[in-house]
């Protein structure tokens, strides 16, 4: 891989309403410490030399305004980019990928509701592809038991348990994720036949696409700060995490 293709692009897909957060803006738009979870989560990408350009999939109705937000909190030093994003978070980053030049080998796909992921992660995901992995995702242990449930017989009704799996051989999976970028588009293009055809529903992720279609992925430690800002509680952890590492490191 020459030194061009080694640079890795990142896409991140913004272009949901996050509900589980209540009603208001779009989640990715939502403030931590006075500045948008998306803004965040686009300066974590940024702090890594590994990264050379960020691409946001915005709402198609809210890409002057994304644009204008990144522009106003001066995010100077990497190339960024806003793209219309589709219905699905799987269309969002099919369509930020195609907006990243050809030449570039490993592209990052990450959340922008993970506003606080350290850049360690995000140089070791890229690493590992530089290293020879087609896929990565950066993961950490489950504190939980897990139990895999049936349906309730009536909604809201008990779940009967199946089985409880070992969580030793669990993951909880992060992002950025990060492929090889002619991995993560054949596995794109062969997801939208798939819907063409009415075929398989989308992943939740997409690693994921790459499972279903056969490729390898592989796992790196993740980072129990990186986690996913969803409901209101997660909002007040990151506001404390965030709290600690402004006290600490001026962050």
């Amino acid at each position: 891989m020459n030194a061009t293709a080694a640079v890795a692009a990142a896409v991140v897909p913004a272009a949901g309403r996050g509900e589980r957060l209540g009603p208001g803006a779009p989640k990715a738009l939502r403030e931590l410490g006075g500045v948008p979870l998306l803004v965040h989560a686009v300066r974590a990408l940024a702090r890594s030399r590994a990264v050379g350009l960020v691409v946001v999939a915005a709402p198609p109705d809210g890409v002057a305004e994304v644009a204008a937000l990144l522009d106003s909190h001066g995010l100077d030093g990497k190339d960024l980019r806003v793209v219309a994003g589709g219905a699905t978070r799987q269309e969002s980053v099919r369509l930020g990928l195609a907006a990243i030049p050809a030449g570039t080998g490993i592209v990052l796909v990450h959340d922008a509701a993970r506003p606080l992921v350290p850049v360690d992660v995000v140089d070791a995901v890229v690493a590992a592809v530089r290293a020879g992995a087609e896929a990565v995702v950066p993961a950490v242990s489950l504190a939980d038991t897990v139990k895999r449930v049936a349906a309730a017989a009536a909604p809201g009704g008990p779940e009967p348990v199946l089985d409880t799996p070992d969580r030793a051989t669990l993951r909880a999976v992060q992002t950025p994720q990060g492929f090889l970028r002619d991995t993560l588009h054949e596995v794109h293009e062969k997801a939208l036949a798939e819907e063409a055809d009415g075929g398989l529903p989308p992943v939740t992720d997409d690693a994921g696409l790459v499972e279903r279609f056969g490729g390898q992925v592989v796992v790196v430690p993740g980072h129990e700060e990186a986690f996913k800002v969803t409901r209101p509680l997660d909002l007040v952890l990151a506001e404390a995490v965030l709290a600690r590492r402004r006290a600490s490191d001026g962050f």
